[in-house]
């Protein structure tokens, strides 16, 4: 079935357009510094409010996906994305700038929540992990896309002229979205099942969701996996530095680090669903990050640090979309978009958790070792714990709420 692919496809380009529209100032921090005239903690708002923002809401869209089904949620998401995009253009100051980024932090966790359910409805039970892992995709490639493309926009044609470019796709991908993407017609029971009302009330669906062991392992496990990727983004140009690794370079290496994990995230996925094995791939992903997090940290050369960083992407990013697969196979097709939503709610969580630890244990000494030190053992907690989860592939076993 063609219509499938469209749909994930369509999917994709949503969720790389919220990762492109946050991105895309991660680069500008010097120069909104400059235009706006404001310091560098508050240029910084304008990427930090998302994961504040996915931290406040990312469980009620997780609800509202379960209650009114993905295409609703994912569109919502959209929409306050386009919108806010297009106040972007007219921001005449940096506080109307912080308030459309704002904005369109709402949307995120619209749209990235409703991959499970999209998974769920569309593809079967031996394609699921791939399709998650096609989904993620399109998250890297508008992380790399926000990076790249922005500063050589505005050094093009202006940041004013940039953010019309931005707006203009965002507008283009939401009507690409509402004409392609629909429910399955061939999976009626995904219409009754949002059609029904919930059972039981949002704090009560949460408590029983957290207080399943397996759940609460596979959410404590984005904590510290997602933590650990968004500390090493985060402070990897500083840490680089250290090593006498310039800032184009590190920027090179970190577009590397997310190429790395687009091709992984690619591919890893399909072996997990041909050996019908979720747990051997989630631990090797954390093992094979642990191996390289000290060279790729200390090493003065750079064709070996972009090397490791490609690979560290290959086979770390993956997990992302197999921690996603993992959740939905545990809490089942009604509770996914509520257990997915905890799920990036604890990631994001974790991200800024580590983000501020790493700023705090760095040292004048030594700079970032410490905070070098304090990500691998994050990566050790993580492979230990990860033995102890449940083998979750449809093929073994029931989802736990059957």
């Amino acid at each position: 079935m063609k219509k499938k692919w469209l749909v994930l496809g369509c999917f994709a380009l949503a969720a790389g357009l919220s990762q492109f529209l946050w991105l895309s100032f991660a680069p500008l921090v010097s120069f909104i510094e400059k235009t706006y005239g404001v310091s560098e903690d508050r240029a910084g708002l304008l990427l930090m409010v998302f994961p504040l923002t996915y931290i406040l809401i990312s469980i009620p869209a997780g609800s509202l996906i379960d209650r009114r089904g993905y295409r609703f949620g994912i569109g919502l998401g959209l929409l306050l994305m386009a919108g806010f995009a297009c106040v972007r253009v007219f921001a005449p100051g940096f506080g109307w700038l912080l308030a459309a980024q704002a904005g369109i932090s709402l949307g995120q966790p619209l749209v990235v929540n409703g991959i499970t359910k999209l998974v769920l409805d569309w593809f079967g039970k031996e394609e699921e992990a791939i399709a998650t892992g096609i989904g993620t995709v399109g998250m890297f490639v508008g992380m790399a896309a926000g990076m790249v493309a922005t500063p050589t926009l505005v050094q093009w044609c202006g940041f004013q002229m940039t953010m019309v470019i931005f707006a203009a796709i965002s507008l283009a991908v939401t009507a690409l979205f509402f004409l392609v993407v629909h429910p399955n017609p061939s999976n009626p029971a995904h219409v009754n099942k949002i059609a029904e009302p919930a059972q039981l009330p949002l704090l009560q669906q949460l408590g029983a969701l957290c207080s399943d062991p397996s759940l609460a392992l596979i959410f404590t496990l984005a904590f510290l996996g997602m933590g650990f990727f968004n500390g090493l983004t985060t402070w990897l140009e500083p840490i680089l530095a250290q090593n006498g690794i310039d800032a184009v370079n590190a920027g090179i290496v970190g577009g590397c680090l997310i190429v790395g994990g687009i091709f992984g995230a690619a591919v890893i996925p399909g072996f997990s669903d041909r050996m019908h094995r979720r747990k051997p791939f989630l631990i090797g992903s954390t093992v094979a990050a642990l191996a390289a997090i000290y060279p790729l940290t200390r090493s003065a050369n750079l064709s070996a640090v972009i090397g490791l960083a490609t690979a560290l992407g290959f086979f770390f990013l993956p997990a992302y979309s197999l921690m996603l697969q993992i959740c939905a196979e545990l809490a089942g097709p009604d509770k996914a978009g509520a257990a997915t939503g905890i799920l990036m709610l604890a990631g994001n969580v974790g991200g800024v958790a580590i983000i501020i630890s790493m700023q705090w244990v760095k040292s004048a000494q030594t700079g970032f070792l410490p905070a070098v030190h304090l990500l691998a053992i994050v990566l050790c907690v993580t492979a230990l714990l990860a033995n102890f989860l449940r083998e979750t592939h449809p093929s073994l076993r029931a989802p736990l709420n059957k």
